[in-house]
Order: C-alpha cells, then sequence, then structure tokens
C-alpha cells in the first residue's frame, strides 16, 4: 500500500524516520507522500524525500497558509518544481470553515496554483472544507475537460462526490470513514465510488481512525490498513483486491 497523505513535518516521525518508514514497512505500507502546507515546509520535505526512496512529496500552500503566498510566490513555487519534481501540486484549495485565510487570499493562492500545475502537467492535490460549490467553479473555469487530480480527505456526501467524479477528480479517504460519531455521510458515499478512482491516506498524525483497539494516541501511516479494511467493508469486496485497485491507482495519477 502506500498512504497518499502524510503530514510528515511533525516531531513525532522526524525525531526518529528510520523508526517510522520501518514500522511503515511491517505494516504493509510501502510508500507515503509527504503533504506540503506552505513554501517553506514545501522546501523541507523536498530535501528530506531526497535520501528516502519510499518517500515522495507535493509542493504548494495550504488554503489556511494562503495568506503567506504573494506575488513572489508563483516564482518561487516554479523553482522548487524545477529542482526537483514533485507528484503533485498542493495540499491547495479552500477552506471556508475555519478561513484562517480570507477567501480572497485562499482563492488567489488556488487559481495560481492551479496556473503552475496546469504548467508543468502536474495533478492538484486538494483540499475543500464548506466551499464545494466554489471549488467547482475554479476548478470548472481553468479545465474545459477532465481535472487531474484527487480530492484529498474527502468527507462530503454522495452528491458531493458525484459532482468531483464528473470533473474527472480521483478521491482520497482516510480514517474519517472509520468514525461513528462523524463519519455517516461518508460510509454512505464509498459504494458510489468507482474502484479506479479511489487512493487511500491516513491524514497522519490527524484523523486516527476510532476503530483500532486499543486506542494509539495518534494517528501514523502504519494504521493505513485499518482504513482499506473498512472501505472494502463498505464496498463489499475483498481487501486485498482493493489494495490492489488502489496501488494502480496511486501509480496512474502520480507516478
Amino acid at each position: 500500500m502506500i498512504d497518499i497523505g502524510v503530514n510528515i513535518n511533525h516531531n513525532d516521525y522526524l525525531k526518529d524516520l528510520e523508526e517510522t518508514l520501518l514500522q511503515c514497512h511491517q505494516a504493509g505500507v510501502e510508500g507515503i507522500i509527504c503533504i506540503a502546507s506552505d513554501l517553506s515546509e514545501s522546501k523541507k520535505i523536498q530535501i528530506l524525500c531526497e535520501k528516502h526512496p519510499q518517500m515522495w512529496f507535493t509542493l504548494g500552500c495550504h488554503p489556511h497558509q494562503a495568506k503567506s503566498w504573494t506575488t513572489a510566490s508563483a516564482e518561487k513555487l516554479n523553482k522548487l518544481i524545477e529542482q526537483k519534481r514533485p507528484v503533485a501540486v498542493g495540499e491547495t484549495g479552500l477552506d471556508f470553515n475555519r478561513n484562517y485565510s480570507t477567501r480572497e487570499e485562499q482563492i488567489y493562492a488556488f487559481e495560481q496554483q492551479i496556473d503552475i500545475a496546469k504548467e508543468h502537467s502536474l495533478p492538484l492535490y486538494l483540499h475543500e472544507r464548506d466551499a464545494h460549490q466554489d471549488m467547482l467553479t475554479i476548478l470548472k473555469h481553468h479545465y474545459h475537460g477532465e481535472v487531474k487530480g484527487v480530492v484529498h480527505c474527502f468527507t462530503g456526501s454522495k452528491d458531493a462526490l458525484h459532482a468531483y467524479l464528473d470533473l474527472g477528480l480521483y478521491i482520497g479517504i482516510t480514517g474519517w470513514v472509520c468514525d461513528e460519531r462523524r463519519g455517516q455521510d461518508l460510509q454512505e458515499a464509498i459504494p458510489y465510488i468507482p474502484n479506479d478512482k479511489l487512493l487511500l491516506e491516513t491524514d497522519a498524525p490527524y484523523l486516527l481512525p476510532r476503530n483500532i483497539r486499543p486506542r494509539p494516541k495518534r494517528n501514523h501511516p502504519k494504521y493505513l490498513p485499518w482504513v482499506a479494511a473498512e472501505v472494502a467493508r463498505l464496498k463489499g469486496i475483498h481487501v486485498d483486491d482493493l489494495v490492489q485497485q488502489t496501488q494502480k491507482n496511486t501509480s496512474r495519477l502520480f507516478f
């Protein structure tokens, strides 16, 4: 398995990265994609991943950090991409739930990153919270056909799912699907995700699957099998078949 979403720039992982990767390997997680939240972190994980062939990275600016995106940021991101190519541009998108950056700042940073992704023929690594319609409108404006990318950590309804699938996007599923309190909409949507559009991720250290016993304090990419098992159950297929399919999907989109 490959975990397509890990926030690797975290003390729990960096204090002993070799042990982190060993635990992943022992759990059957053979690789991880490390996601960037801003340009500073982009540079750090780009350097970090050079030393580890089982780690890949994205480059970009999360909507929470959009206030840090300036007129010079596009040039800086382009230079990073030219130094060592990422697997995607992002994490980018819109978050109108917390609004750590204003809507205007988020849209500006998002649209610029869309243009950069198109220029370099890279997929988008998308984040969306409470901004579904705005996200669709912007993507449709910039793309006049299929959008290459993934909706990371999808937690929405069947209607939202179909709208993203209509654009050609892949769907990333996290441990949210294992949450008996908040995950009902997502659980109901899982059977409607085509097998060839499904990706698996942990978003570690966040979104710990709540069905792990005994329950750990923090999420880890080694817990990806719990996500896979729950998705397979909801889709009514064998977990080995699900894993094989998501591996193919990961390679098709990112590599």
